[in-house]
């Protein structure tokens, strides 16, 4: 079966720099779209990155210049460089696959999800 299990997470201060990593298994991870997303209790799941099976990537605004998203094929991983913290980015980072289709626009509610790690960011 399908899993995705993140990891990297933790608390640091504003400025600093995270790795998240996110295994993937059960699928052929080389073939499909990957995506960060991130959600603060009481809000909405928002899509931070994605990374297309190309390599191609996209970013919200908020966070271009400061996070970087990639993948190893050969390990089956996702990554996510967070560098110059905020404190505005303290939330839980879920990583996401699409479940029916490949594309970064078929990820969606239904998609394969992890159960997140925890970026907590202070001053």
């Amino acid at each position: 079966r399908v899993q995705l299990v993140e990891s990297g997470g933790g608390s640091v201060q504003v400025g600093g720099s995270l790795r998240l990593s996110c295994a993937a298994s059960g699928y052929t991870f080389s073939f499909y779209c990957s995506a960060w997303f991130r959600q603060v209790p009481g809000t909405e799941r928002e899509l931070v990155a994605s990374i297309d099976v190309n390599g191609r990537t996209t970013y919200i605004d908020s966070v271009k210049g400061r996070f970087t998203i990639s993948r190893d094929n050969t390990k089956n991983t996702l990554y996510l460089q967070i560098d110059s913290l905020k404190a505005e980015d303290t939330a839980m980072y879920y990583c996401a696959a699409p479940k029916y289709g490949v594309g970064c626009h078929e990820i969606d509610e239904d998609a394969y999800w992890g159960r997140g790690t925890q970026v907590t960011v202070s001053s």
